[in-house]
């Protein structure tokens, strides 16, 4: 199955890489992507305004995640802001690298509407527990990260990109 996904930039991206950025994001070092167009308008906006550039971009790709799948790339899913993400979000974060036996990892983002209680867990402010009590409230947005290269080369096909500046709202620029 194959399902479109979104990466919010101040650049059109056609061919993106792996290995660009930071290690110590949520779930390292790779190619971020949502399914929610609304959240990489957002995200594009804000580097806009971080970066001091001109324009936003939205990128538009098609990934069909099945047949990387069944070509042996390694998925790791999570599906709500419980200990596994939490623990797995705070040894990125403390460039542990738990990210580096994967291809793709899918889940929530840990953004302004959850990174207070991430941040009192990192500092020792709160128990594991307390800090999932407060997750426990939060929808999950959602990001998918690709690690590799050779995946994103053969599954992730560029479909459009437009500038969320002039864009028409009900769709892209092919």
């Amino acid at each position: 199955m194959k399902i479109t996904l979104y990466h919010g930039s101040t650049l059109s991206i056609e061919h993106p890489l792996a290995k660009v950025g930071r290690a110590d994001l949520d779930f390292g070092r790779g190619f971020y992507l949502t399914s929610l167009r609304s959240q990489a308008e957002q995200w594009a906006a804000r580097v806009q305004l971080l970066r001091a550039s001109t324009t936003a971009w939205i990128n538009v790709y098609e990934f069909d995640m099945d047949a990387a799948i069944k070509a042996g790339f390694k998925l790791l899913r999570f599906d709500a802001y419980d200990q596994h993400w939490l623990n797995f979000i705070v040894a990125s974060r403390n460039g542990k690298q738990p990210w580096k036996d994967y291809d793709i990892i899918e889940g929530g983002v840990a953004n302004d509407r959850v990174i207070d209680p991430i941040e009192d867990y990192l500092n020792d402010i709160i128990t594991i527990e307390q800090a999932l009590g407060q997750l426990v409230y939060a929808q999950p947005n959602h990001q998918i990260c690709l690690l590799n290269q050779q995946l994103i080369d053969t599954y992730l096909h560029f479909d459009n990109s437009f500038p969320l500046d002039t864009m028409d709202r009900k769709g892209g620029n092919k």
